[in-house]
């Protein structure tokens, strides 16, 4: 199989992020809301592009650029830190059970449904994911299975790194969340905790933030590439920062169908074990969306 994915190119913005949080406690505990005024943005506009590898494979070109990204009110946020990144593709929906299935043969979630997010996925299969679905359209792949590393040069499919999933969750906007700071505007924009019923929701069902990525908040929490650690963001570089070098647990971000309102802001980080041994299971809130690297300007 070697079907192009359809990319669809959004305009360049430059995501200031000054959005006061609660302090995250070392063992990734879910915040308590603070809020301030987003920032209003530009409207989505796309290119005529190829067609997908499967229904919902859609991407999003994101424009690198600058933002603040962090709290200084937040223990694993912190300190506010400017953050310059590259330009890279992001898938529009988090990977759907029907485009999972259709590239490693299986489809794990406990709730089925083909156009909903898979779900019951660990960091190691999510990787793996990763390099089947490169493969599939001819692209190089990303991670070494032995070894967990990414290389972030070859133009295969990988998770997207803490500050990229950030940086195009806001979309430009300052606030808790991408369409601003009422927590009771959530329920029109996500599934979590107060309007899911307790399972997830097909994607893309809720708007889109201002890129066009939608489920950026809600229905399942997204793996992200980074190894977790409390301090990174003091330390960290100030260009396409990767995460620390080693660590025992990964991040996740964005929420899920079983999350507070408070879980699903822009800025709200967890973690939990990859999960490299059969042993290790997977919740079923977690799932995740997949980026690319964009040719360089």
């Amino acid at each position: 199989m070697n079907d192009p994915v359809r990319i669809l190119k959004l305009p360049t913005f430059s995501l200031p992020a000054t959005a006061v949080l609660i302090a995250l406690l070392a063992g990734c505990l879910k915040p308590v809301e603070k809020h301030e005024k987003a920032a209003s943005t530009e409207p989505v506009s796309s290119l005529p592009a190829k067609d997908a590898i499967s229904p919902g494979a859609e991407m999003v070109l994101v424009s690198g650029g600058e933002f603040l990204m962090g709290s200084s009110s937040a223990v694993d946020a912190g300190p506010v830190h400017k953050v310059m990144l590259s330009d890279f593709y992001m898938d529009c929906r988090e990977v759907t059970q029907e485009l999972y299935e259709k590239i490693m043969g299986r489809n794990p979630s406990r709730r089925k449904g083909q156009s909903n997010p898979v779900e019951r996925v660990r960091w190691s299969d999510a990787i793996k994911f990763c390099n089947a679905r490169s493969e599939a359209e001819g692209l190089q792949p990303c991670y070494d299975l032995a070894t967990r590393e990414c290389n972030f040069e070859p133009d295969g499919y990988r998770l997207p790194t803490e500050a990229e999933w950030e940086y195009a969750c806001r979309g430009g906007s300052k606030g808790d969340y991408y369409f601003g700071d009422d927590p009771a505007k959530l329920e029109s924009h996500a599934w979590f905790k107060a309007n899911s019923r307790r399972r997830t929701h097909p994607a893309a069902e809720k708007p889109a933030n201002p890129l066009g990525l939608y489920d950026m908040a809600g229905n399942v929490w997204e793996w992200c590439n980074d190894w977790y650690r409390v301090d990174y963001y003091a330390q960290s570089p100030a260009t396409d920062p990767r995460g620390p070098r080693e660590g025992e647990k990964k991040s996740l971000r964005g929420g899920a169908f079983s999350s507070s309102a408070e879980s699903c802001s822009s800025w709200t980080r967890y973690c939990d074990e990859p999960g490299f041994t059969d042993a290790c299971v997977a919740s079923d809130d977690y799932g995740f969306r997949c980026v690319r690297r964009a040719p360089r300007r």
